[in-house]
């Protein structure tokens, strides 16, 4: 992938997950974040892929970081971690393998011979699995960081001053 191919699907990406942030009309000072969140955990996605990891690997690395990105994000600019998350994840939803397995079983219930048949059902059956694994890839790879670190916030981590030879924490 050329650099200038690859820069104008970070700028994409980042301008989608931007428009999923204004149709779910989310606070004006969460924008700029969500833009750099959709960008970069795209961008990685295209990366993995890139790399060889495949669409379903590439999607949950790109949802993990999007994952552990809006966290620090959350306390950044005091809104919940989801308001960053989900609308910088949409962008990598996989509708056009769900488009084209609904495109399969439309044709699957018409009238084609047999050969036709078995070749259309493997194709459907394949755009359904790689869009459901994508995204149960995408689920998993966003929510794991908000459970791993449910129990600690990073304002409730605190760092332990050394004040007088006393270790107040």
């Amino acid at each position: 992938m050329e650099w200038s191919v690859f820069f104008e699907s970070w700028i994409w990406l980042g301008f989608a997950s931007l428009g999923f942030a204004i149709l779910f009309n989310v606070p004006l000072r969460t924008l700029w974040v969500i833009f750099l969140l959709g960008a970069l955990g795209g961008t990685l996605k295209l990366v993995t892929m890139k790399m060889g990891g495949g669409i379903i690997l590439g999607s949950f690395f790109g949802a993990m970081l999007v994952g552990f990105l809006s966290i620090s994000a959350a306390h950044f600019r005091h809104a919940p971690p989801f308001v960053f998350a989900i609308p910088s994840v949409i962008p990598m939803v996989p509708g056009a393998f769900a488009y084209r397995m609904m495109l399969g079983i439309i044709k699957l219930t018409g009238d084609v011979d047999h050969t036709t048949f078995t070749q259309l059902l493997d194709d459907t059956v394949t755009n359904g699995l790689k869009a459901f694994f994508v995204l149960m890839a995408l689920a998993l790879g966003v929510s794991a960081p908000m459970l791993l670190t449910r129990r600690e916030s990073a304002k409730q981590i605190k760092v332990p001053l050394k004040i007088d030879g006393l270790i107040k924490k």
